[in-house]
């Protein structure tokens, strides 16, 4: 093991961290959340647009940050310019709570897919949760090895989820165009601020991730330049994508059948096509929610050394292996994800989805806060800051009570670590 040093060669370029965001952007929202949503109707497709609009302010934002303040390096530095030590550890360990949870749940999307193809894992006990803990782990090894390969892993699983994601887009188009499929009819009086709100709540979960690139920035080339880039490129086009699919599904899909399905792209594609293309869509499925474990992988052993170097975190979560891969803060959080899945384990297979999907998602949006926050503070985009600021807490109001409230809880049993940190500092020299 040794201290962080700077490995050319080893970082992310351009195009790899573009798929960094997109891939951990694009796990399991865009194939299971339209299971979630289809009650919401309307409210969901509204809540989809609600939801990008504040999400590509949001990634201004950021993007507007890592320009202006290059020396602060990322969220948790740009916190720290504005507000002090304390809240910026505040909001990285809640952020590090959300990566956690994101770990697990996307696991158990995954292992809900799987079901689709092996209907004996839905219906053991414990089963699917063991299951999950299987996929972490895997992608857990294949982050070991460096964050080439994670990143190489993440460009190929990228170029195979995105296939049937143009393929259900064609075929809407296909449907609608020939009149063998119709959009369901729009109501205005279906439309009320307190299911938008919830909906944009779950829509916000698929769109977490556009932060992939300024968090992991000490892992990317030329991060001043590439990082903004990726974060606009990246959230734009995966809005797009998550658009058109998701709308296509909540809308041309009955209620009940796409509310039941525990693979609703799947359902979509055997009910205006054949009954053979959904367990393709289901294999998809699975390799997009295992390319997005892979990414979020590498984020929860990147945001701890990141932590560690900032003297937030011990320095033993800092220390890295010949291949550069932060093996302490790797395997820690990992099992700390396992943990989730096994916290959880009782619930069903959607309980578990939906339960870790509001924990982290409202995780993250304290992070989203500070940020929008800090930008207001330090005079960057103050526009946007106060609209992205605005955004995240009614999203928060969104999440609801239970998960906002475990949030909150979970940041402060961070706090006697942090305290602990301070405290077994070695004193600087003066």
């Amino acid at each position: 093991m040794s201290n962080h040093t700077e490995r050319p060669g080893r970082k992310l370029g351009l195009f790899a961290a573009i798929a960094l965001i997109m891939g951990n952007m694009i796990g399991s929202g865009v194939f299971l959340l339209p299971a979630s949503l289809a009650p919401y109707g309307w409210n969901a497709v509204l809540g989809w647009i609600i939801t990008i609009a504040g999400t590509l302010v949001l990634a201004w934002v950021f993007a507007a940050l890592t320009r202006a303040l290059p020396a602060a390096r990322d969220p948790t530095g740009f916190v720290t310019e504005a507000f002090g030590e304390l809240p910026a550890f505040l909001v990285a360990w809640l952020y590090l709570v959300s990566i956690w949870s994101a770990v697990a749940s996307i696991s158990m999307a995954g292992v809900s897919y799987l079901s689709s193809l092996l209907p004996a894992i839905g219906a053991t006990a414990f089963l699917p949760a063991l299951c999950a803990m299987v996929l972490v782990w895997t992608m857990t090894l294949v982050n070991l090895r460096g964050v080439r390969t994670a990143g190489n892993f993440q460009m190929l699983t990228l170029a195979l989820k995105l296939l049937p994601l143009l393929g259900v887009i064609v075929l809407a188009a296909l449907v609608l165009g020939d009149g063998s499929g119709e959009i369901r009819p729009f109501e205005p009086s279906e439309v009320n601020s307190g299911q938008l709100s919830s909906a944009a709540a779950l829509t916000l979960f698929a769109l977490l991730g556009f932060e992939c690139a300024s968090v992991a920035a000490g892992q990317v080339e030329n991060p001043t330049v590439n990082v903004p880039r990726a974060t606009l490129w990246g959230t734009a086009l995966t809005g797009l994508i998550y658009l058109l699919v998701c709308s296509a599904v909540a809308l041309m899909l009955p209620e009940a059948v796409a509310s039941a399905s525990p693979a609703p792209l799947a359902t979509f594609v055997e009910t205006y096509w054949n009954s053979g293309t959904g367990q393709v869509v289901s294999v998809f499925a699975i390799i997009s929610c295992v390319g997005a474990v892979n990414g979020w992988v590498l984020m929860q052993g990147e945001l701890p050394r990141s932590m560690a170097e900032r003297g937030i975190l011990p320095a033993w979560f800092a220390a890295t292996d010949a291949r550069g891969a932060p093996v302490r803060a790797l395997l820690l959080s990992s099992a700390v994800a396992t943990f989730f899945l096994v916290f959880t384990a009782s619930r069903s297979m959607q309980g578990i989805y939906e339960f870790l999907l509001l924990l982290s998602t409202s995780a993250t949006l304290w992070l989203y806060l500070l940020c929008a926050l800090a930008a207001w503070r330090m005079k960057v985009v103050r526009g946007f800051a106060l609209i992205g600021a605005a955004y995240a807490l009614w999203t928060l109001w969104g999440a609801g009570v239970e998960a906002t409230g475990w949030s909150l809880v979970l940041a402060g049993a961070g706090v006697p670590l942090y305290l602990w940190t301070r405290r077994s500092r070695v004193p600087a020299a003066g």
